[in-house]
Formats: C-alpha cells, sequence, structure tokens
C-alpha cells in the first residue's frame, strides 16, 4: 500500500517562508509527476507546482519566482520550498504522486493527507 506523507506547514507571517515535504513509501515500482495542490477555504483544489521524474518544472503564475519545487528520487521525496509568502497562499497543501505500484499496473495518483498553510497579515 501507497502512502504519502507531507510535513512542514505551520503558521508564518506574511513575506516569510517555509518548505514542505513530502514523503512516499509503500510498495512502488515506479513514480512519474509528484507535486503540490492547494485548497484554499470555499475554493477549488488547484495545482500549485509540479516536477517530473526528469526534472521538468511547472508552477501555477501566481507563484512564479516565490516557489521552488525540487525532489529526491532515491528518497522518493517532493520538497516545496515557499518564499515571500502572502496572505493569499494560505490552505491546505496537499501532496500529489502519480506513480505504479507494480510493473504492470497503471499509473495511479495518490494524494497525502494534506497540511495546513496559513500566512497572517
Amino acid at each position: 500500500q501507497v502512502q504519502l506523507v507531507e510535513s512542514g506547514g505551520g503558521l508564518v507571517q506574511a513575506g516569510g517562508s517555509l518548505r514542505l515535504s513530502c514523503a512516499a513509501s509503500g510498495s512502488m515500482f515506479s513514480i512519474n509527476v509528484m507535486g503540490w495542490y492547494r485548497q484554499a477555504p470555499g475554493k477549488q483544489r488547484e495545482l500549485v507546482a509540479d516536477i517530473a521524474s526528469g526534472g521538468s518544472t511547472n508552477y501555477a503564475n501566481s507563484v512564479k519566482g516565490r516557489f521552488t519545487i525540487s525532489r529526491d528520487n532515491a528518497k522518493n521525496t517532493v520538497y516545496l520550498q515557499m518564499n515571500s509568502l502572502r496572505p493569499e497562499d494560505t490552505g491546505v497543501y496537499y501532496c500529489n504522486a502519480d506513480l505504479q505500484s507494480g510493473p504492470y499496473v497503471p499509473y495511479y495518483k495518490y494524494w497525502g493527507q494534506g497540511t495546513q498553510v496559513t500566512v497572517s497579515s
């Protein structure tokens, strides 16, 4: 069984920084894209950033230049470094991984349980 466990959320003042981590564990054969999504109160979940196994990245326009996504393939871990945080970055941040649990199993998107990020003004 695959698990994604996030850590690193918390309360920070505007302009501050946080670093989120997400480690995948369990029965895994291959991991393709890993990413971070967020959901603010009353809003839909949205993509923040994602990173392919080869390192290519994709960011939401609202976080470009402030957030950096990275991954350690040996540790099956993805990170999100968040700088210059704004109150509108507040929300629950979810880790996502597109992975195969076995050699003949289709890729499936797994989700973490979410970690709260609150940015005060």
